[in-house]
């Protein structure tokens, strides 16, 4: 989990209206947004992967003219 320090700023009824935080803090939030978005992918391609090929297979289908 990423420490976080935010800042709220608040309108003139007190209101929240957005946060800040530290350059460093929104970083590591991106960074672990970015992994967070490759696992997915990861989970993704991995769930479909029963439809695919060997490589081998699908070189050999390719050069016998079977591409569909």
């Amino acid at each position: 989990m990423v420490d976080l320090h935010p800042e709220y700023v608040v309108d003139a009824q007190r209101r929240p209206k957005a946060v800040l935080l530290p350059l460093a803090e929104w970083e590591r939030i991106l960074e672990a947004l970015e992994d967070l978005e490759d696992l997915r992918a990861y989970d993704e391609a991995r769930n479909q992967a029963q439809d695919a090929l060997p490589f081998d297979q699908a070189v050999r289908e390719i050069r016998q003219g079977r591409v569909e």
